[in-house]
């Protein structure tokens, strides 16, 4: 993996790069729609490549190694091929489902055993495991096997996670670097920074990460309940630590307001399960604020989704039309909704870019700032 940078704002850490892998371009800042189980959920490929314009997805290493399972994968060629994606792929290691499944799970300095939550099957993931499925599925940017705390969490519990992170993190460089490749190309490991929202382990830990020297870097253990100007305080910590040469991913995060912000602080990559999730309960996010399209306001509504979008269903179809779709439980509802809020976020971030190109990235986040965070 190559990264460069091509411009950098003026008056905010906002950078605009490039990163080259073996499956394509990336041009930074980006948002990585989330396609946990090899999909995303609603949209087709081709949607997602030709309308939507995505450069990068998501797969996820606890998903896919329960469901269909390293094996298919590796006699595929690989998620790419079993999916029919070509372009970037990056997987989440499974640390955020040690987070999320607290209730199933034991964490030792071996690893994390936990059940299934799809037929209460025994498992076990070390940090050589959660590189070793991540090698079977392909991605071209695995991830450090992590532990995330909740918030709030004590700090004597937060300081103990992050140096078990950190542990674990040396295990997975060296188990990566052991490991040839699979299909023919090279596998960038990013490392993750922990340290919950205590300023002196983030910046113990962003130090730790750095020193690894990887290609890119991580910073995780945000976005799980803590204010958002906590968030933004701590991803100001980490990013004057981590090195500027190299892409930095705020993982989980977030809305457009938080996105823009994260530019603003110098981050190069996102991704959130809220444009597609939030999407098929009949939230919209438009260029004008926030929709709930399952109100009653919009039922004879014929103007289009977005007066103002760029993505090809939003002047196609009504706001009273996708509002039917939806109270009828109707699928198309579903796609359509997805395709809209990941069509917003896409463009989103290339206009950012374009702004840090030209020299105009900071007033205009001002003003999206202002604008995109209403409710309509």
């Amino acid at each position: 993996m190559k990264f460069e940078l091509k411009a950098s704002d003026r008056s905010t850490s906002a950078r605009a790069g490039e990163i080259t892998t073996a499956h394509g371009l990336i041009q930074t800042p980006i948002f990585m729609p989330v396609g946990t189980a090899g999909t995303v959920k609603s949209v087709h490929q081709r949607e997602l490549r030709d309308d939507i314009g995505a450069q990068i997805i998501l797969g996820n290493t606890y998903h896919l190694n329960l469901r269909p399972g390293t094996s298919l994968l590796e006699e595929a060629g690989g998620l790419h091929r079993f999916m029919n994606w070509d372009l970037p792929l990056l997987t989440d290691s499974g640390g955020y489902q040690v987070y999320s499944l607290a209730g199933m799970r034991k964490i030792k300095e071996e690893g994390v055993s936990f059940q299934s939550h799809i037929d209460g099957s025994r498992q076990f993931f070390s940090p050589e495991r959660a590189i070793e499925i991540q090698r079977s599925i392909g991605a071209d940017i695995i991830m450090a096997f992590d532990e995330c705390t909740s918030w709030p969490s004590e700090y004597a519990v937060t300081r103990k996670s992050m140096e078990l992170t950190h542990r674990w993190l040396t295990r997975c460089c060296t188990h990566t670097d052991s490991l040839p490749p699979l299909y023919g190309y090279e596998q960038t490991l990013f490392p993750i920074v922990q340290g919950g929202t205590y300023h002196d382990l983030r910046k113990i830990s962003a130090e730790f990460i750095a020193s690894t020297n990887r290609d890119g870097n991580a910073i995780g253990g945000l976005s799980v309940g803590e204010p958002a100007e906590v968030m933004y305080a701590i991803t100001e910590i980490v990013c004057n630590i981590l090195p500027k040469e190299k892409p930095r991913y705020l993982m989980g995060v977030g809305t457009p307001v938080n996105i823009l912000e994260c530019i603003a602080l110098g981050i190069d990559m996102f991704d959130c399960v809220l444009p597609t999730r939030n999407a098929r309960n009949g939230m919209l996010f438009t260029s004008e604020g926030i929709i709930n399209i399952r109100n009653e306001k919009w039922k004879n509504d014929l103007s289009p989704l977005d007066e103002h979008g760029t993505c090809f269903v939003d002047k196609q179809y009504s706001k009273a039309y996708l509002r039917h779709l939806v109270i009828s439980k109707e699928i198309l509802g579903a796609q359509i909704a997805t395709i809209h809020n990941l069509g917003f976020y896409l463009q989103l971030v290339k206009t950012a870019r374009e702004k840090i190109m030209d020299g105009s990235f900071s007033p205009w986040k001002n003003e999206q700032v202002k604008m995109l965070g209403q409710r309509r």
